[in-house]
């Protein structure tokens, strides 16, 4: 039962879909509007959860023999071999992917059920299938499945666009490709053994670390606008802090590249992440 339990989350990248659905929550938390009932936001969750699920699922389904080559990935269910490929698989992801959507239309609306919808097409198809293999900025268009996760959220409340959900869905667009080029360029070789062609593996390195680091500023500087619309000083410290330490590491890895400053970076964009989404609801609490 335990090792059917793993494979379920490796297969559905849980852990990436949990941070999708938390993605989804602080778009919801930060829009103006009539509150959504503890049941609405529970289903919206889970119907993210299962969208992001579905399109992670996919990519280990399409990927598989790529991933075997990867030391990363040479252990997810169908690289390694533990679930055999079939016909079944793509229609069990699509028939999740269906069922989440609609989930997603009952508890929110159809603008959100449309934006769950883009986030899982976005990874599943256009990164996974379309660009990952054919450029190196593909995690640029990839960044957008996070985007579409605010998004989602905030229409939960507000079909209509608004400030700060919109600024926030920009910040996560800009924060995934630094966030990947570093895991790359920390895990070198890994990509390139697998014919990805991530932009540290096929470019210089003042090229590539300018480009994290080109990233990394803007978003830095842009998690800070909200403050002009609204967001209190809890979400302009917490905002600060992350932005402030993952700029600090892109710094650090720009004028020195190395895996061990690659790395070190890579997880300064989980910190940054998580002190923005945790300031956020710590915001909303404070209200």
């Amino acid at each position: 039962m335990l090792a059917a339990a793993r494979i379920v989350v490796t297969l559905l990248k849980l852990r990436i879909g949990v941070a999708i659905a938390a993605s989804a929550l602080a778009g919801l938390a930060v829009t103006t509007g009539e509150p959504a009932s503890a049941g609405r936001i529970a289903a919206l969750t889970l119907a993210v959860l299962g969208a992001a699920g579905a399109a992670g699922a996919f990519n280990h389904y399409y990927e598989r023999d790529g991933d075997r080559m990867m030391a990363r990935t040479a252990g997810r269910p169908f690289a390694s071999g533990q679930l055999k490929p079939g016909a079944i698989w793509p229609v069990t992801f699509a028939a999740l992917l269906g069922a989440s959507i609609l989930l997603a239309w009952a508890s929110a609306g159809t603008v959100a059920a449309l934006h769950v919808f883009l986030g899982a097409v976005t990874y599943g198809l256009v990164y996974t299938v379309w660009l990952k293999r054919r450029t190196a900025w593909n995690i640029v268009v990839g960044g957008l499945a996070g985007s579409f996760a605010v998004l989602a959220g905030a229409a939960a409340i507000d079909p209509a666009p608004q400030w700060v959900p919109g600024i926030l869905a920009v910040v996560l667009f800009l924060w995934t490709p630094p966030h990947f080029w570093s895991l790359a360029a920390a895990k070198a070789g890994d990509y390139s053994a697998a014919g990805v062609p991530m932009l540290p593996e096929i470019t210089p390195e003042r090229e590539w670390t300018l480009a994290i680091l080109s990233y990394t500023a803007t978003l830095a500087a842009l998690s800070l606008a909200p403050l002009f619309f609204g967001m209190d000083w809890i979400y302009g410290v917490f905002a600060a802090a992350g932005g402030g330490w993952f700029l600090w590491k892109s710094w650090r890895l720009y004028r020195a590249p190395s895996r061990k400053a690659a790395m070190a970076n890579f997880l300064a964009s989980l910190v940054q992440l998580l002190l923005l989404v945790t300031g956020i609801f710590l915001s909303k609490l404070a209200e």
